[in-house]
């Protein structure tokens, strides 16, 4: 199977159109992820960590407001006690990370995990947009990684498609889950829904500690994108494999060799299970050939 990239593909490659054409449905999704809950005043709030808070203004202190609130730079400038009055945010942040590293540049069936995960990142940018949550995101590669601080509007909706569109033909991984996600944790802000789209190959030990920061000051999902031939390899037979570059050739009339290839998957996956529910966090899963807007539905 000859896996070649080709900018004109919409199989192979995501164009900003059909990134753009994608409001439309995701007017129609409704999102309701665990221990993520709508709140009148708009937006999503955690039931457990709220929205974020912002400085409103410095008032004289009255009795019964906490002394850790004090605001001792102006009490030492006037002589007189004030405390800091904050305000909840009108709108949430919401954070989309999306992995386009090599690996994702692959597909069987369907269209490629990299194509798969920018349909998901644009469906989730338009209905936090319509929600009137502010949008931004982490764009990266083997190579490269960009964050695009959250804004409000459909301008920070398509400045954030622009990143994804963007083709990226370096296959080096200098840059792995670990340093994304150790980005993440600095360019989050606390009381952020945060989505992380990724196949997540490479999740080791220093990046689940990241995840566990993450998730301590933010609402995070978790989708795992992958194509049907990563669970189970297909029947008897010779299958080769490229990326232009290198060629790999796989005979899958070895059954010792196809039970281990699947139980490594199954080990996987069941981590990543396993991790989301001990850290809390939401996750579902999109393979190359699901309709995205279904599986968000």
């Amino acid at each position: 199977m000859n896996m070649v990239k080709n900018s004109g593909n919409e199989l192979v490659s995501v164009q900003l159109k059909t990134l753009v054409n994608l409001a439309k449905p995701a007017s129609l999704l409704k999102l309701h992820h665990a221990k993520i809950r709508s709140s009148q005043s708009g937006g999503f709030v955690s039931s457990f960590k709220g929205r974020g808070m912002e400085f409103d203004e410095a008032r004289l202190y009255q009795p019964g407001d906490d002394i850790r609130s004090i605001d001792w730079r102006v009490t030492a400038r006037t002589g007189k006690t004030h405390t800091k009055v904050f305000r909840e945010e009108r709108e949430r942040p919401v954070f989309i990370s999306v992995d386009n590293r090599s690996a994702m540049q692959f597909a069987t069936r369907g269209v490629f995990k990299s194509v798969q995960a920018a349909k998901i990142a644009a469906l989730l940018a338009w209905v936090a947009q319509h929600k009137g949550d502010r949008i931004g995101g982490q764009f990266f590669t083997g190579s490269q990684c960009q964050e695009v601080k959250p804004q409000n509007g459909k301008h920070a909706v398509l400045r954030f498609f622009n990143v994804l569109v963007k083709v990226s033909t370096e296959l080096n991984n200098e840059i792995t889950l670990e340093h994304v996600l150790a980005r993440l944790v600095q360019h989050a802000r606390p009381g952020s829904l945060v989505y992380i789209i990724s196949d997540f190959r490479g999740l080791d030990q220093k990046a689940e500690n990241h995840l566990a920061k993450l998730s301590s000051h933010c609402d995070v999902v978790l989708v795992h994108i992958y194509d049907a031939i990563e669970s189970h390899l297909p029947a008897k037979g010779r299958y080769r494999f490229t990326d232009e570059q290198h060629d790999v050739v796989v005979d899958t009339g070895d059954k010792q060799r196809i039970l281990q290839y699947q139980q490594r998957y199954q080990i996987r996956l069941e981590h990543l299970q396993k991790l989301a529910k001990k850290l809390g966090l939401v996750f579902f899963q999109c393979s190359t050939s699901d309709d995205p807007v279904e599986i968000l539905r």
